[in-house]
């Protein structure tokens, strides 16, 4: 495999939770002469090889932007098609999936879509709720500046006069998750688009321009390999 000489090296030093944005979908089908959704198919399958090569690596938690506040400007077409393809992969009982031990959860305001795919997430979610080998958290129909609304709002429901950061890291959508130790994003653009903008707070980036269809446990490996490299200081001195 590549890199093998430096496998311990970087084994050593591995994110607890990784973000990824997974970009340039369109841009993959595109730059081919196909339609925009058949890149969104690929990108469901490198998922699949993402969630494997990591589970092999040893890391546990994996947030992805799988559909944000924002994308809902875009045709009718191309949501039609990412809200099928949700529906069609999430049934981790599939062979793809089979004995993975994947736990499902999500992040965002899923009482938005489509009957039918907000049945299919919430049954997932409740069948995996007892997986503990990995957890695969979607985030769909998700902002990172409306999930902080969203916590303030409950705290101000729940009767808080003063607010502390743990309180509002307590009424989060990833609430049960860990924070992002490590956020990609595909594709070389170098922006986080309003994905998971608290959770990130000490989180290190990094943007490969690998297309997200792209994306295999080689290139989970380069990017894990260059984590390993930066020293987290949190505000300190080391």
């Amino acid at each position: 495999m590549l890199f093998s000489k430096k496998r311990k090296s970087f084994l050593d030093n591995l994110p607890i939770h990784v973000g990824i944005i997974m970009d340039g979908n369109g841009r993959w089908a595109t730059q081919r002469g196909l339609p925009r959704n058949v890149g969104h198919k690929e990108g469901v399958n490198a998922l699949y090889r993402v969630v494997k090569a990591l589970k092999k690596f040893g890391i546990k938690y994996l947030s992805v932007f799988a559909f944000s506040t924002e994308n809902w400007k875009r045709s009718k077409e191309e949501i039609d098609g990412i809200f099928n393809l949700v529906k069609e992969n999430i049934n981790f009982d599939s062979p793809k999936f089979k004995d993975e031990d994947i736990k499902l959860v999500t992040s965002g305001d899923i009482t938005k879509f489509p009957d039918e795919l907000r049945t299919s997430l919430e049954e997932t979610i409740e069948r995996t709720k007892d997986k503990n080998g990995f957890v695969l958290n979607l985030a769909v129909n998700y902002g990172g500046r409306m999930d902080i609304v969203q916590a303030v709002n409950n705290l101000i429901k729940q009767g808080k006069k003063s607010i502390t950061e743990e309180d509002i890291i307590n009424n989060l959508y990833t609430k049960d998750l860990p924070p992002l130790d490590f956020v990609i994003r595909a594709s070389g653009e170098q922006r986080i688009s309003n994905f998971m903008l608290y959770q990130m707070a000490y989180s290190e980036l990094y943007f490969p321009k690998t297309l997200w269809p792209d994306f295999n446990e080689k290139e989970i490996e380069k990017c894990l390999i260059e984590f390993s490299k930066r020293k987290r200081r949190y505000g300190g001195i080391k």
